[in-house]
């Protein structure tokens, strides 16, 4: 079955057909092999996938440089580059998204400041991270082009939190017009899980990146995606 998304409610460029969100750490992102083990995964999930570089515990520099990187890979991959919190950051090295958290500007602003930067502005497109229903619309109507609502399943990430379900996810997407990507503790098997619940895609942390070969794990979540495609 294909989901179709109305057009008003799907961003542009890269991340219109970002199906799996591959999200760092700081762990992730500042260990010696990362941009290796990040090219290897942008190319597995190329014009279908969106890698979120979230390390907050890195210096703006040593974040601009690794962005720099990767979006070089983005432009020969067709892999969208997401940039965590840091719109700054996005802008100075022409990433394709920035994902807006707690700690962030409102997307209304944030919107805004795109707005004063122009053309590259422009080309940035906002999301915005969520853990409840009221968050949900709040983000949606101050201008969040997508959203990542979660933890949906259990995960080291919130130890000891259980997860809001997958009844959460089809909750927030009813709600809101724009795509929702569902995150926290997802593996492959749960794709068509929340696909049915009204999901545009999968947002994977661990998933991916502790495993052996993140590429061929990015792949599989890809290949999760597209069998409930063909149901």
């Amino acid at each position: 079955m294909m989901r179709d998304i109305e057009a008003e409610s799907v961003v542009s460029g890269r991340l219109s057909n970002a199906v799996v969100h591959a999200v760092t750490t700081d762990a992730i992102a500042l260990a010696p092999d990362f941009l290796d083990r990040a090219r290897a995964v942008m190319r597995a999930l190329g014009g279908r996938g969106a890698l979120h570089l979230r390390a907050p515990l890195a210096g703006g520099r040593r974040l601009h440089a690794l962005a720099e990187s990767l979006v070089r890979e983005a432009r020969s991959t067709g892999c969208a580059l997401v940039i965590n919190d840091r719109l700054d950051v996005a802008l100075a090295a022409g990433a394709d998204g920035v994902q807006l958290t707690g700690r962030s500007l409102d997307p209304a602003d944030a919107r805004r400041a795109l707005e004063r930067a122009g053309e590259r502005g422009a080309r940035i497109a906002l999301g915005g991270s969520v853990h409840d229903l009221e968050e949900a619309r709040s983000a949606a109507a101050a201008g969040a082009d997508w959203l990542v609502a979660g933890h949906l399943f259990p995960t080291p990430s919130h130890a000891g939190a259980p997860g809001r379900g997958v009844a959460f996810l089809r909750t927030v997407a009813g709600a809101v017009p724009c795509p929702v990507i569902g995150i926290g503790g997802v593996l492959p098997r749960h794709v068509p899980l929340l696909l049915a619940a009204g999901a545009h895609g999968a947002a994977v942390i661990r998933g991916i990146w502790d495993a052996e070969h993140p590429a061929q794990a990015a792949s599989d979540y890809l290949s999760a995606y597209d069998a409930d495609d063909r149901a």
